[in-house]
């Protein structure tokens, strides 16, 4: 109580009026009776506070709890860990860990590191990754497309500052983005992610993938003398002007390139035609590349035993036994200087590849990742990483691909991908000194083939969205013409731009009704009668369903909505509008929405006095009128402007500047309607913060007009939608004064004027603002509720009410007025 008085007097002394607009307090009567407990629920609605949503946000104690539980999703179900689990991990694992092996070596060469650095990075992803997941399907390692990013950093560098390691370079960077992507999932605006759309991560991979792959070609060919990592069309004439310097590497890089796309074509072909043997063939379809690479290491070794000195071709060489590199990464600010203009794009790398991957494969596999966790995982990893000399690593589309289809069971597979790996790393060394490096351009090429988007994909986005394929061949492009990181921004700034002006530029629809019936096969559904008064109870209908036969639907009047042009939409009533935004209703798009409403009614409409300026210099300068001798047009045949009715189904909140815009065309249209006011109903709000906007600006409820006083009270009809206790019916009624005032029933002559716009029962009476508290009397007066509140009476719950509430009220007040003039005795074209 304290704090209310010490608030109000804060206020008072900055002149801050707390009662602005307040529909309940409001000094001017607008039929106080609405509120009486007598009425169907009396329910009146309160306006949000803004502790509510300081509330919202801020945790409980339970939810605290819920947060640092699901930091580690493992716990919810290594409880339930049995046999059956392990022996789907084992085999996903186990074929995993034969994949990521030559995979990581292949992509350390592609980062500018010694082949060792990609097994440690892939090490402890499998390692450090299940402890955090919310997919049993990806795997952590180097990718393709990072690898490549972390090469250009690396080469950079060298030029730069050439007395610090490539690998101290790779180990900061990682840790750096690690700790960015931590936080952010830490925070929980993991849905970040979601503003980078599906077209540019197709541009994005397609990009890279043609990227790598040309820049692997020299290698493969055993082709040098250029920058093989240059812009990929450099890369490309270069590699043309040197093919004289081909060397014996391509006839290891080539073959082993073919070979491995035989066995997958094989495979594929033959789990065709043997589907019993499937499984056998995806195996060994899966192993292909581990099984390259062994046989290209045992005809390297037969062939190169002799030239360990001088080898045939080149080969990877000495590979270090053990973690070698396990030390703290060095971060400091020289080293960070190095790689902080290319942060942004290996952080953006890092999220949209893995979240893109685990989205889609949690849909295949019938589960919900969580954005927000998956980059915990990746920021520790990241972060962990480098403590044993990895670099930067993601989830790869290719083994989370093969993990997926070997039948994996839980994320706990890592660690038997882990075991397989530390097997690679201390038994296997001498075995990697062999290793042909055209072979691994071989692998990387055949591995970034499948991240091309292929022309049946780019056909169907086409289809669906033919503004966005510019934007994906502008990735493209962009990418091989000058660098990944500029094709990922050309994206998502193009994507973004596209998002604003769709935004910005949005057209809402001016609707009309039709009167419509549903049909099943010969008959129409709900041939039984609606529900009807029975002695004050409400009776359920005897039909299939309890809709009325025909019913009103509104379509906008242009057939913008691809309805069938043959259909004659009706305007709703003689000088009301209903307009329906298509988008949000924010300030980006506020004032080409009001243009477009403003523009079509001042064309459909007629000034209400057409004699409003007495004198030619009267007129603004943007209306001059006729010229001199000239008479306006006859506008006889169009109506004056009577109500607005505003569909905002497709707007979850506003803001000031859409208000005030919303606040200066009442006022424009006021005048446009003069001496008469315009009234304005809403359709379909569904946040109630837009709902105290609105209120707060004069929406909601009736206005009185100045000098009127009572007399416009007089003539307002509030009309509401009430639904049975039960929740199964939904009625349009009018609230009904009792005592003197006569009642007129459903059957009377101002029900018949609102039912003929809808199904729905309504009856309605004059309310006067000195009249007895009003009540809903017979069947309603225990048995219905108001759905929105009865101290804002413009707001409803549907087109149909709004509908039905604009044309009660705009002819009771053109009764009142006619009786007005009848009494004065005066003719009715004085309105």
């Amino acid at each position: 109580m304290s704090a209310n008085k010490v608030g109000r007097g804060l206020a008072k002394a900055l002149g801050i009026d707390l009662n602005y607009r307040n529909e309940l307090n409001e000094e001017i009567r607008r039929g106080e009776s609405v509120y009486s407990s007598q009425t169907a629920g009396a329910y009146v609605e309160e306006e949000p506070r803004s502790s509510e949503w300081v509330q919202g946000i801020i945790p409980s104690g339970s939810e605290l709890a819920t947060y640092f539980s699901s930091l580690f999703p493992f716990l919810h179900w290594i409880g339930a860990y049995n046999l059956q689990w392990l022996a789907g991990d084992l085999v996903a694992g186990v074929t995993v860990g034969c994949v990521v092996v030559p995979q990581g070596m292949a992509y350390a060469a592609l980062a500018g590191l010694e082949v060792q650095y990609g097994l440690y990075s892939s090490f402890m992803g499998v390692l450090v990754y299940w402890f955090f997941a919310t997919s049993k399907d990806i795997t952590i390692g180097p990718v393709a497309v990072m690898s490549t990013l972390v090469g250009q950093i690396v080469i950079k560098a060298e030029k730069t500052h050439p007395d610090i390691p490539g690998h101290v370079i790779a180990s900061c960077l990682a840790v750096i983005a690690g700790c960015i992507i931590l936080f952010i999932g830490l925070i929980r605006i993991g849905w970040i992610v979601d503003l980078i759309p599906l077209v540019s991560i197709s541009a994005f991979m397609t990009g890279s993938a043609i990227s790598i792959a040309v820049g692997q070609t020299p290698a493969l060919m055993g082709i040098t003398g250029f920058d093989t990592r240059a812009a990929t069309f450099e890369v490309i004439i270069n590699t043309l002007k040197h093919l004289d310097r081909t060397k014996l590497d391509a006839a290891m890089g080539l073959t082993a390139l073919f070979t491995v796309y035989a066995i997958r074509s094989g495979c594929t072909f033959a789990a065709k035609k043997y589907p019993g043997r499937a499984k056998i063939f995806f195996f060994v379809s899966t192993l292909r590349t581990a099984f390259v690479i062994l046989l290209y290491t045992m005809i390297s070794w037969l062939v190169n035993r002799q030239h360990r000195e001088k080898p045939l071709f080149r080969i990877l060489g000495k590979v270090p036994r053990g973690f070698q590199a396990a030390a703290i990464p060095q971060v400091n600010s020289t080293i960070i200087k190095i790689f902080v203009s290319d942060l942004p794009a290996t952080v953006i790398v890092l999220l949209i590849e893995h979240i893109a991957i685990a989205k889609s494969f949690g849909r295949i596999n019938n589960y919900i990742i969580n954005p927000s966790q998956e980059m915990v995982a990746i920021g520790m990893t990241n972060i962990l990483g480098p403590f044993l000399g990895g670099y930067p690593a993601t989830g790869s589309f290719s083994r989370t691909a093969i993990m997926s289809k070997a039948g994996v069971r839980t994320p706990f597979t890592g660690v038997l991908t882990a075991l397989i790996l530390l097997l690679a790393i201390y038994a296997l060394p001498a075995v990697f000194f062999y290793i042909p490096s055209a072979a691994l351009s071989g692998v990387i090429i055949h591995a970034v083939g499948d991240l091309i988007t292929p022309p049946n994909v780019i056909y169907q986005f086409w289809r669906v969205s033919p503004l966005e394929v510019p934007i994906f061949f502008a990735g493209v492009f962009v990418t091989v013409f000058s660098s990944i990181e500029n094709g990922i921004y050309t994206t998502i700034v193009a994507s973004i731009v596209i998002l604003i002006f769709r935004l910005c530029k949005a057209d809402g629809n001016f609707l009309g009704k039709v009167k419509i019936q549903s049909i099943s096969g010969d008959r129409v559904v709900g041939d039984h009668s609606r529900p009807m008064l029975d002695n004050g109870t409400l009776t359920k209908s005897g039909g299939s369903h309890e809709d009325a036969i025909s019913r009103n639907i509104f379509l906008p009047l242009n057939h913008a909505d691809g309805s069938n042009p043959e259909i004659d939409i009706l305007e709703p009533h003689p000088g009301i509008f209903i307009y329906r935004f298509s988008e949000l209703f924010n300030y980006p798009n506020a004032n080409h929405y009001l243009d477009q409403l403003t523009n079509h009614i001042f064309e459909k409409t007629r000034r209400t006095n057409h004699q409003s300026y007495k004198r030619r210099g009267d007129r603004p300068w943007n209306d001059p009128g006729p010229r001199r001798g000239k008479t306006e047009p006859d506008r006889s045949d169009r109506p004056t402007l009577k109500a607005i009715i505003l569909d905002f189904s497709a707007v979850n909140n506003v803001d000031i500047t859409s208000v005030q815009q919303l606040i200066d065309v009442r006022n424009q249209l006021d005048k446009y309607a003069a001496p008469s006011t315009v009234d304005w109903h809403f359709s379909s709000i569904n946040n109630r913060w837009t709902k105290r906007a609105l209120v707060a600006a004069g929406f909601g409820y009736p206005t009185i007009p100045q000098g009127e006083g009572d007399a416009s009270i007089a003539r307002w009809k509030p009309i509401f939608s009430v639904a049975e206790l039960g929740g199964a019916v939904e009625l349009g009624v009018s609230v009904e004064p009792v005592g003197d005032e006569k009642r007129q029933g459903a059957g009377g002559a101002d029900a018949d004027k609102i039912n003929h716009d809808s199904d729905s029962l309504s009856s309605s009476s004059d309310i006067k603002g000195d009249s007895k508290p009003p009540q809903v009397t017979g069947a309603y007066k225990r048995s219905a509720v108001v759905v929105n509140g009865l101290n804002r009476p413009l707001f409803h719950i549907d087109l149909t009410s709004s509908l039905q509430s604009a044309i009660a009220n705009v002819e009771a007040r053109a009764s009142s007025d006619a009786a007005l003039l009848a009494r004065l005795h005066l003719p009715e074209s004085s309105v």
